[in-house]
C-alpha cells in the first residue's frame, strides 16, 4: 500500500458567523476557491497537479448546496479537468474529506488531492437544511432524539462533570489561543483573506475572548435548561433512554461551547512520487483513519470510541501518542476524553480550540488536523491524534506521524 503524506496545509482565520463579521461578505464558494488558490500558489503547483478536491461542507443548501466542491474548483485557477466532491459528515467533514484522500492515494486512485472544506455559519444558517433525526418523528422518537446540547449536558451528568470544570476549561482555551496568536504558532498555516483591490478583510482569528474569567463565564444561564426543562422537555426524552439518570445537570452555555464561525481549510496529500514530481518535501505521514457510529442521544462521545478502535487497528497505546486535538465542541467532551485515557491536558489542544476560536462546521476536521501537525513540528513531537465528535452520534480520528 502507498504512503499518504500531507505536504501542506492552511486555513483562513475564523470569522465571527453574523452579519457583522468580518468573512460576511464572501460566499462560501468565493472563501473556498481563495483558499484553493492560496494552496497551489505556495506549493508551486499546475492547475492540473491533482486527482480531486474533495471538499466538507455541512449545511448544503443555497449558495452551500449542489456539489460545491465542482463549483469551487471552477471558480479557483484549478484546471476544469479536476472534479470536486462535496461530502457531509456533519462537524467531522473536514476532517472526512482529509481521510477519503488519503486513503485514495494508499488504494492507488491518484497520486495528489487537495481536501478540506468550508462553512459560513453566518450566511447559511446551522440547521437550515433540515435532518430527519430530527424532523421525521418516526426517527426522532425511535431514537431518542435531543439536540446537540443537551447531549453535551448528558454526557456532564453521565461523567459527573461540573460547570466550574466546564468553565475552567473554556478559560483554559481561550489563554491558549491568546498565547498561541501572540506567539505566532499559527503563523504557517493561517492566510490572509484580502478582496479583490488587494486589502485585507481578515487575517486573524476574530472570535476569540481572551479576557474571559471564570466570573464573566459564571454569571451565563445555562443555554440548555429551558429547552430541557421547559418546552419540548428533552430532558424527560433523554431520561426515558437513560432512566438511572435523576436529572440531567445543565452546564453548558455560550462560554465553554464552540463559536459560530466562518472558515475554510485545505490539506495538500499525496504519495512520495506526488512530492518528487512537485518538488514537495513531506511534513507527515497519514499513518492511520477511523471513523465509528456512537449512540445517538448522547452523540457526542464519539472520541472515545474512536481512539480506541485507533489504538486496536494500529496496535499503540495512548502513551503513544504525543499530542492531542479533539475538537471543543463542548467543554464535557474534552473532558470525558482526557478523562476516558487519563490524559494530561498539557498534551490536548495546547493552542486553544473552538470554545476560543470557533468551530466551521465543515471546515473544522481539516483545520484542526493543520494545527496539530504545525504544533507537532513547533514541539518537535512525532505523533499526533485529531479527533471530533459528531452529530446523530459518530466519531472520526486521524493519526499524524512526522517525516
Amino acid at each position: 500500500m502507498t504512503d499518504a503524506y500531507i505536504y501542506d496545509a492552511i486555513r483562513t482565520p475564523r470569522g465571527k458567523g453574523r452579519a457583522d463579521g468580518s468573512l460576511h461578505e464572501l460566499t462560501s464558494l468565493r472563501l473556498s476557491a481563495l483558499t484553493l488558490n492560496a494552496l497551489k500558489e505556495r506549493n508551486n503547483l499546475d492547475g492540473h497537479a491533482v486527482e480531486d478536491v474533495i471538499w466538507g461542507n455541512v449545511t448544503q443548501v443555497m449558495e452551500q448546496g449542489g456539489c460545491l466542491a465542482r463549483s469551487a474548483v471552477l471558480a479557483s485557477d484549478l484546471d476544469e479537468r479536476i472534479p470536486g466532491l462535496a461530502i457531509n459528515r456533519f462537524c467531522a467533514s473536514g476532517m472526512e474529506a482529509v481521510n477519503l484522500a488519503a486513503n485514495q492515494v494508499r488504494g492507488g486512485a491518484g497520486d495528489g488531492y487537495i481536501a478540506g472544506g468550508v462553512e459560513m455559519m453566518g450566511r447559511v444558517a446551522m440547521g437550515s437544511d433540515g435532518a430527519a433525526i430530527a424532523v421525521d418523528p418516526t426517527l426522532a422518537m425511535e431514537k431518542y432524539f435531543v439536540p446537540q446540547g443537551i447531549s453535551a449536558d448528558i454526557i456532564a451528568t453521565e461523567y459527573g462533570f461540573t460547570r466550574d470544570q466546564a468553565d475552567a476549561l473554556a478559560v483554559q482555551s481561550q489563554k491558549r489561543a491568546k498565547q498561541a496568536w501572540d506567539e505566532g504558532r499559527f503563523d504557517k498555516s493561517v492566510i490572509t483573506v484580502k478582496d479583490q483591490n488587494g486589502l485585507t478583510i481578515l487575517d486573524r482569528d476574530e472570535y476569540m475572548r481572551p479576557e474571559t474569567t471564570m466570573q464573566t463565564l459564571g454569571a451565563l444561564t445555562a443555554s440548555f435548561q429551558a429547552m430541557g426543562e421547559v418546552m419540548p422537555g428533552f430532558d424527560k426524552v433523554a431520561m426515558l433512554k437513560y432512566p438511572h439518570l435523576e436529572k440531567i445537570n445543565h452546564i453548558h452555555h455560550a462560554g465553554n461551547s464552540s463559536g459560530i464561525v466562518d472558515g475554510a481549510a485545505a490539506v495538500l496529500i499525496g504519495s512520495k512520487a506526488f512530492g518528487e514530481k512537485w518538488g514537495l518535501k513531506p511534513r507527515a505521514r497519514i499513518r492511520h483513519t477511523a471513523k465509528i457510529g456512537t449512540d445517538p442521544t448522547i452523540m457526542l462521545t464519539g472520541p472515545v470510541p474512536v481512539t480506541e478502535k485507533v489504538l486496536r487497528e494500529t496496535g499503540m497505546k495512548i502513551s503513544d501518542i504525543d499530542l492531542f486535538e479533539v475538537n471543543e465542541a463542548f467543554a464535557a467532551v474534552v473532558l470525558r476524553f482526557m478523562q476516558a485515557f487519563d490524559v494530561d491536558d498539557t498534551r490536548v489542544n495546547v493552542n486553544g480550540g473552538s470554545i476560543a476560536m470557533g468551530h466551521p462546521l465543515g471546515a473544522t476536521g481539516a483545520m484542526i488536523i493543520g494545527t496539530l501537525l504545525d504544533e507537532m513540528e513547533r514541539s518537535d513531537k512525532e505523533t499526533g491524534l485529531a479527533t471530533l465528535c459528531i452529530a446523530s452520534g459518530m466519531g472520526a480520528a486521524a493519526v499524524l506521524e512526522r517525516v
